[in-house]
């Protein structure tokens, strides 16, 4: 009889699990990722018009256990370049500028401004040094207002990457030019010109710019770190800072507006939106990226700032939009295209929760040592009472729990690292597998 209550309790789970919808799935996937502390955040699922999923995972506020929901606010980052894109589109249209404009009309200081078009500007491949690769200033000066000159102090003098128009390098330089054009062409903050020609039209009355100065209930927090046994908030960067490259905050469903905008053709016309939507290097638009995933066409863009990623996909032939909105610094795009695969039917992976195992203080202590994973960032693995842990340069030590002999998970931050030895037994390598990332280093004491 136990047997057979056993047998008839797994075939309804069974039956159960088969019968749900792809929305269904997706939810509790995302659940999975959020009760790892993986995703945190808001997610939109859309086809058409129709919404099939908006809903908050995780904290908005980790320290006063305040969950995210539909109505929480985000910065998107990098997501901003569209709305800068098709601004200079839209003036284009209006005859008020071409993207084959020569930099050196807008900005005659500018070294080389005569070879580099306004589409250079846009699609990346204008050679401009990317100023936030100035990791210097980035820690001192992101979260202080800047002026055009300090801007352009961080990239003006350097010399080109490459040639313009010959590569691809992703340039957040170009679209601070591309905003302050704007504002010479419109005699207008680039912020008001967006507001005025998408933002009041598409009625997205929960976005803006200044994340600082907000002060809406719905407001998150951003966190460098965001785990079961704490977190690390993140300051905000300030929005003259970003600018027209990467400052606007939104919600999901003020996104999926925008969204929409685009599938339908609106605010711009047929032309523009083709010539966006056409990729020139590395698969990359007018502030769009168009390739496919499951054989399925994407056009796409994520956003990362401190404390805060973002992700927006829309495949045109089945109208799906995917907008993921994350208020810690953890990678999307696994996630993303897992969504994407639940929608379409395709393989897709469930995160497993950590399993902590015992292992003896002998097999602990022989991983100790220092590994090199760049010239200037090592992890220092050393033991203490019975526990791995892990210290990065310029980073506080991290426990380290077993989940296999070789292998180690992190409850600080979502990350795991995995010993490797020689044929003689010796250990030689550790792998350290972060935000969808992996990174090799060579034990070098």
């Amino acid at each position: 009889m136990k047997q057979l209550t056993s047998l008839f309790l797994l075939l309804v789970i069974a039956i159960t699990a088969g019968a749900q919808t792809p929305v269904q799935k997706a939810d509790a996937l995302l659940k999975a990722y959020a009760d790892q502390y993986k995703f945190s955040g808001t997610a939109l699922i859309a086809k058409g018009d129709e919404i099939l999923l908006n809903k908050g995972y995780g904290y908005s506020n980790a320290g006063e256990k305040k969950q995210n929901t539909e109505a929480s606010v985000f910065q998107i980052g990098s997501i901003t370049k569209q709305f800068t894109a098709a601004i200079i589109l839209l003036l284009e249209e209006q005859g008020k500028l071409s993207v084959n404009d020569k930099l050196s009309k807008y900005f005659p200081q500018f070294p080389n401004g005569d070879k580099i078009t306004l589409h250079h500007l846009l699609t990346h491949t204008s050679g401009i040094y990317n100023y936030t690769n100035n990791a210097q200033f980035m820690q001192s000066g992101g979260t202080k207002p800047v002026d055009q000159t300090t801007m352009f102090s961080l990239f003006l003098d350097k010399p080109l990457d490459f040639e313009p128009g010959t590569k691809y390098s992703y340039s957040n330089s170009g679209y601070v030019l591309l905003g302050y054009i704007i504002e010479k062409v419109t005699g207008k903050p680039w912020e008001q010109v967006v507001r005025e020609n998408i933002l009041k039209p598409l009625q997205m009355n929960q976005t803006g710019f200044d994340f600082t100065g907000f002060k809406g209930a719905d407001k998150t927090t951003g966190y460098f770190s965001l785990s079961e046994v704490g977190s690390i908030p993140a300051p905000i960067i300030d929005s003259t800072f970003s600018y027209a490259a990467g400052s606007i905050y939104t919600t999901a469903s003020d996104l999926l507006k925008w969204e929409r905008a685009m599938a339908k053709g609106k605010l711009l016309k047929k032309a523009s939106w083709q010539k966006a939507m056409t990729p020139v290097k590395e698969a990359y638009g007018y502030g769009l990226a168009i390739d496919s995933l499951h054989g399925q066409q994407r056009i796409s863009h994520g956003g990362g700032i401190y404390g805060y990623t973002s992700n927006a996909m829309w495949f045109p032939a089945q109208d799906y939009t995917i907008i993921l909105l994350s208020n810690a610094s953890s990678a999307l795009g696994k996630l993303s295209n897992d969504v994407a695969a639940v929608l379409y039917g395709k393989p897709y992976t469930i995160p497993e929760a950590n399993v902590e195992v015992k292992l003896e203080d002998a097999i602990l202590k022989q991983y100790e040592g220092e590994y090199a994973l760049a010239p200037n960032f090592s992890i220092t693995v050393t033991f203490k009472d019975g526990y791995l842990y892990g210290q990065a340069t310029g980073q506080p030590p991290f426990q380290m729990f077993a989940k296999t002999e070789k292998r180690f998970f992190l409850k600080a931050v979502p990350a795991e690292v995995e010993f490797f030895k020689s044929e003689a037994g010796k250990v030689t390598e550790m792998v350290l597998y972060q935000n969808g990332r992996e990174m090799k280093g060579q034990k070098i004491k």
